[in-house]
C-alpha cells in the first residue's frame, strides 16, 4: 500500500549563514510542533537526520504519533512525499518499481514505471512488518541513492531521506531488520510515551473541532544548503579523538571499556557510527548557534547514533540488557582527554 505526491525538482542548495541556519530549524521544529505535542527531543533527532542527509528509524509502541510526525515533517518541508504500508506480502518490485509492457504506434515495448522510493522524503511505515526479502529493497537506495531494476541503474531525486517507524520486535507480526540495514540508518530514535500533560495536550488537539494546519518552513534548496553548512563545522581533533575513543568503547576487545561492554556486547559499532557521531554533533552545535562543536554535542548525540550499532551477546539477552545502558556507561566511562 503507498501514497505518493509529486517530487518536486530542488535547485542546488543555497550558501547559508549560521544564523540562517538556526533560524530555519527553528521555523520547521514549529511547524511541527503545531501537530507534534512535546517530544522536543524527538523532533529534535529526526529534524538532525535530515539535515545530514541521511536516514532515521523511530521505534516505538503503536499509538505514539510516529507515522504523524514523518507525515508532519513532510508538510513543513517543500519535498515529494510518499508513504510505504510494510506488509508481509509486500514485494520489492512495490517499493523500487518494475517494468511493464506498453503499446506505442503498433509496438510493443517496456518502460520502466517507478515505485513510491522515487520522492524526496520517504515514510517506511511498519517497516519490520515486512519480510527481510523486501526489506532489503531498500539497501542500495538507502545507501548508494539509486536502485537497480533489469540491470540498469536509476538514480533518485536528492535530497533523498527514509524515515522507517517499527514496532519493538516483541510485537506479533514483526520480523528483525539486520544488521546491514540497521547499519544504514543515521539515527535509531525512540519514541517515548508522554508524560501526562502532554496527554492531555493531544486530547485537546486531537478531539476538538479545531485541526491545526502546518506551513511550508523549508525548501529542497533550504534543506541542501543546510547539509553543505553543517559539513563545514569546524570539529577540533581533541573532539573528533574523544567520537572515536566513544565507537572504540563499544567493542569488548578494546583496553579500558566499561565492564558492561566486556560481559554483555558481543560486536561494537561499526566506522558508521562515528561519521553519525560526528556530522550529528555538527548539526547539534548549529542548533544550538555554534559554529564549533563542544564535547556535550558530541554526547548529546552519542546514544540515537550507537543503540541500534551494538549487537549484545547472549549474557546480554538473557539479562535484558538495554545498549541504551551500555551507551550511558561508556559516556559515563570515557575521559575527555585521553589516559596517560
Amino acid at each position: 500500500m503507498t501514497e505518493q505526491t509529486p517530487t518536486p525538482t530542488a535547485p542546488k542548495g543555497q550558501e547559508l549563514a549560521p544564523e540562517q541556519f538556526a533560524e530555519m530549524a527553528n521555523r520547521i521544529e514549529a511547524e511541527v510542533g503545531r501537530f507534534i505535542v512535546g517530544q522536543h527531543q524527538l523532533v529534535r533527532q529526526t529534524i538532525i537526520s535530515l539535515i545530514a542527509g541521511s536516514h532515521a528509524l523511530l521505534e516505538g509502541v503503536p499509538g505514539l504519533g510516529k507515522t504523524m510526525l514523518v507525515r508532519t515533517m513532510a508538510d513543513a518541508l517543500d519535498l515529494g512525499f510518499s508513504r510505504i504500508q510494510f506488509t508481509p506480502d509486500l514485494m520489492p518490485a512495490d517499493i523500487v518499481g518494475t517494468n511493464i509492457i506498453i503499446e506505442e504506434g503498433g509496438e510493443r515495448r517496456f518502460r520502466f514505471q517507478q515505485g513510491p522510493i522515487f520522492s524526496n522524503l520517504v515514510l517506511a511505515d511498519e517497516i519490520n512488518r515486512a519480510t527481510p526479502k523486501t526489506q532489503s529493497a531498500l539497501l542500495e537506495a538507502m545507501q548508494e541513492h539509486r536502485v537497480t531494476v533489469a540491470k540498469q541503474q536509476y538514480t533518485l531525486s536528492e535530497p533523498f531521506f527514509v524515515l522507517a517507524t517499527q514496532n519493538p520486535l516483541e510485537m506479533e507480526g514483526t520480523y528483525p531488520l539486520p544488521e546491514a540495514q540497521l547499519d544504514r540508518f543515521f539515527f535509531k530514535i525512540d519514541v517515548p510515551f508522554p508524560s501526562e500533560e502532554d496527554l492531555i495536550a493531544i486530547m485537546d488537539r486531537t478531539t476538538g473541532v479545531e485541526t491545526p494546519t502546518v506551513g511550508k518552513a523549508a525548501t529542497g534548496a533550504d534543506v541542501l544548503g543546510m547539509q553543505r553548512l553543517a559539513r563545514d563545522v569546524p570539529i577540533a581533533s581533541h573532539v573528533m579523538a574523544y567520537a572515536i575513543r566513544l565507537l572504540r568503547g563499544t567493542h569488548p576487545e578494546t583496553e579500558r571499556v566499561p565492564e558492561i561492554v566486556k560481559a554483555y556486547v558481543r560486536y561494537g559499532a561499526s566506522p558508521r557510527g562515528a561519521q553519525a557521531i560526528v556530522l550529528g554533533a555538527k548539526i547539534h552545535a548549529l542548533l544550538d548557534g555554534r559554529f564549533n562543536v563542544a564535547y556535550g554535542d558530541v554526547q548529546a548525540v552519542a546514544p540515537p547514533a550507537l543503540r541500534h550499532r551494538i549487537i549484545l551477546n547472549f549474557e546480554g539477552e538473557a539479562e535484558g540488557i538495554s545498549t541504551d545502558s551500555v551507551v550511558r556507561a561508556i559516556i559515563a566511562e570515557t575521559p575527555t582527554e585521553p589516559a596517560e
